[in-house]
């Protein structure tokens, strides 16, 4: 099975056989940031890089559109939004709902964390997490604030 990369990659000139000059140009965006990522952390790609690279783009991009919204921009509000569901297609499922709640309850418990202010404990033991790469720490923040105490 190819990597995640691979996909990007084949993808790129897909579009480009294509003509579809948007997604070309979304899709080598994102090749161009994970490559300079690999560069800058001197490290090979490899899916772990592709995923953290493209969950950063697409963040950016939703705040991006956020502000796109307030100044009344709906024509780059839609080419953002078309542009994130381009790239979430190479991004693996997120922890949602209960499993994130039971993640959280069992990070806390491992943390011993009692109160808001030992809150970067239990978010540093969901980042030792296996499935770290899968958590939403927006979500999982909220969560945490939400079962401890002030």
């Amino acid at each position: 099975m190819p990597s995640t990369y691979e996909l990007l990659r084949a993808d790129i000139v897909t579009a480009m056989k294509a003509r579809d000059s948007a997604a070309a140009t979304a899709l080598r965006t994102a090749d161009a940031g994970i490559q300079r990522a690999s560069m800058d952390l001197s490290k090979p790609i490899d899916d772990a890089l592709v995923v953290a690279t493209l969950r950063k783009a697409v963040k950016n991009l939703a705040d991006a559109k956020i502000e796109f919204e307030k100044g009344g921009r709906a024509d780059l509000v839609a080419a953002n939004e078309a542009e994130i569901r381009l790239l979430e297609k190479y991004l693996p499922k997120g922890i949602e709902g209960a499993q994130l709640e039971a993640l959280v309850a069992e990070a806390i418990k491992e943390s011993g964390a009692a109160t808001r202010k030992e809150m970067g404990k239990v978010i540093g033991a969901l980042k030792k997490r296996p499935e770290a790469a899968l958590i939403d720490f927006a979500a999982a923040s909220k969560l945490v604030q939400a079962k401890l105490p002030q």
